[in-house]
């Protein structure tokens, strides 16, 4: 992998990491366009660095709402009122609303893992990432805000998250909708999906680090997973800022175009 395959895939990824336009999908089909031959150990070590990329976007732009929430969270254990605060409960509600993905993305590991070498299976999925975004748009009544977020409607989100352990399903995109479709507005429910994109995230990276750490020639690649590192980490964070401003006015209906168009070429190209 060049430095200019580096860059311009950990480009893809800080962008289609949190639009909901499934950066697994594009991390799968880019290189199958441009004709790009990868091995699979090469493309395991650049996933797992750049995906740390995205990490730190999310982790920089809502610095203080994780300081607040992992603060009051620790605080309302120490008093023994683990539920008496809004940054408290969030707290509790981040960890339920991983839950479902560990568990179930356990037992699906092989079926996951196979998904990832079709393109045509990528294509498929990016039409259900079309679907679910204008299901949520079409059911969601967007009334509540992200303070009143119960413990159902984590729960529910982070059963949506499942479907986005397959390339071409948006992990935003399946998590806003889940959060749409129980009537938090686009705002709220996007800010929940990247919030609870980090223990997921984290959880994720660690242990690939450590698989990571037994991969041999891994030096040799220094330069160019540095280079993706920093781009998916600059444009994480400028996706993330774009998207809240933009789901403040309006839907979720041109991804869902895009989806739409990207899957059919998928499934046309293979």
């Amino acid at each position: 992998m060049t430095i200019w395959q580096s860059i311009i895939l950990g480009l893809v990824q800080g962008l289609t990491e949190f639009l909901p336009i499934s950066s697994s999908g594009h991390l799968v089909l880019i290189p199958h366009f441009l004709g790009w031959q990868f091995s699979q150990q090469e493309t395991f070590i650049f996933d797992v660095l750049v995906q740390w990329g995205t990490l730190f976007a999310v982790i920089v732009y809502f610095w203080h709402d994780l300081v607040d929430i992992i603060g009051g969270f620790l605080r309302a254990l120490i008093d023994r009122h683990p539920f008496a605060t809004y940054h408290a409960r969030m707290g509790w509600y981040l960890i339920l609303a991983t839950i479902p993905a560990v568990v179930l993305g356990f037992f699906l590991k092989d079926t996951v893992a196979a998904a990832f070498t079709d393109p045509r299976a990528t294509g498929g999925f990016l039409l259900v990432t079309a679907a679910i975004l204008v299901v949520a748009e079409v059911v969601g009544h967007r009334r509540r805000t992200l303070e009143q977020i119960t413990w159902k409607d984590a729960l529910w989100i982070g059963f949506a998250q499942v479907l986005a352990l397959f390339p071409g399903v948006s992990r935003s995109g399946s998590t806003i909708a889940g959060g749409m479709t129980r009537n938090l507005n686009r705002p709220a429910a996007a800010r929940f999906s990247f919030l609870m994109s980090v223990p997921v995230m984290l959880g994720a990276g660690t242990l690939a680090l450590l698989d990571l750490a037994h991969m041999p020639n891994l030096s040799s690649m220094i330069p160019p997973l540095l280079a993706g590192f920093f781009t998916a980490l600059v444009f994480g964070y400028i996706s993330i800022r774009w998207l809240l401003v933009y789901l403040t006015r309006h839907s979720l209906y041109l991804f869902a175009v895009y989806c739409t168009i990207l899957g059919l070429l998928a499934l046309i190209a293979s």
